[in-house]
């Protein structure tokens, strides 16, 4: 583990693999630490030739936490934190993979420094900009959930390991068994890592300080998009969108998958994010 300091913050991060090979940095997606990012999930990714980067961001894991209700920062300074990990480690260029949030956070982060991004992939996310006819998002189940945040006792754990545990089997799609004992595993690991779990929550107050309308069209170079087609969360409209709006891009669709990362289709994802290394040259 190491800390990066960047403009009064400290972002926890870790490397996976030899500094050598093309190198992946994670980002995840709202409320998620990186290990939003399973081990086995890296693990593939250096098995495959990938130096891999992920952190915490802002208010989870290790990385600085502010009060609930008290951040300030926008989204924009989120895509900051990214390139300022990649200066710490030296690297004039990255693969960048964004999940969900962090795949908004991937798409900022290229068009702001086009040179630093040697590719994306983008998991369950929705284009940054969208500038065409609405586009589904969350489904009223998870709003109906979400809506038990008010009441939530965070110095409770086994309250919020259960509130946390609903999250994800509302996120799960049909194709794959719901792994609950995985998932109350790597909550606990979670909540460990973290001395202000409501924290994660600042995400949901988050705003954009630019106009990014339509702005997604305009990213260049190799690009892949990942998208289960049960997505509740950002449903596969959105991972359409994307490929259909940015030119050259691939889609990859995960039949019976939801807002998740499940065991069974991580060597699939790993392979497709090892081709899009080789297929942008680097």
């Amino acid at each position: 583990m190491q800390a990066v300091d960047h403009k009064g913050i400290s972002l926890m991060t870790e490397t996976l693999g030899q500094p050598g090979d093309p190198a992946v940095v994670l980002v995840m997606g709202a409320t998620a630490s990186m290990l939003g990012w399973p081990d086995d999930f890296c693990t593939a990714l250096v098995e495959r030739g990938l130096f891999v980067i992920r952190f915490d961001h802002r208010d989870t894991g290790g990385s600085t936490t502010l009060p609930p209700g008290e951040a300030t920062y926008a989204v924009e300074d989120m895509a900051g934190d990214v390139l300022a990990i990649l200066d710490a480690y030296g690297l004039a260029r990255a693969h960048v993979v964004g999940m969900s949030l962090g795949g908004y956070i991937a798409q900022m982060l290229t068009l702001k420094h086009p040179d630093r991004a040697a590719s994306l992939v983008l998991i369950a996310s929705e284009p940054l900009g969208w500038d065409g006819a609405p586009l589904p998002h969350i489904s009223g189940a998870f709003l109906d959930h979400f809506a038990g945040l008010g009441t939530l006792d965070w110095t409770d754990d086994a309250a919020v390991t259960e509130f946390l545990l609903a999250s994800e089997r509302l996120s799960a799609g049909t194709a794959v068994p719901f792994d609950e004992q995985g998932q109350r595993s790597r909550i606990a690991r979670v909540l460990a890592r973290t001395d202000s779990p409501a924290s994660m929550f600042n995400h949901a107050g988050l705003t954009l300080r630019e106009d990014w309308t339509g702005r997604f069209r305009d990213i260049a170079g190799p690009v892949s998009v990942i998208h289960g087609d049960e997505d509740p969360i950002l449903p596969v409209a959105n991972g359409r969108a994307i490929a259909e709006g940015i030119a050259g891009a691939r889609l990859l669709l995960l039949p019976g998958i939801g807002h998740e990362l499940p065991s069974p289709v991580l060597p699939l994802i790993a392979d497709e994010i090892a081709a899009q290394v080789r297929a942008a040259g680097a």
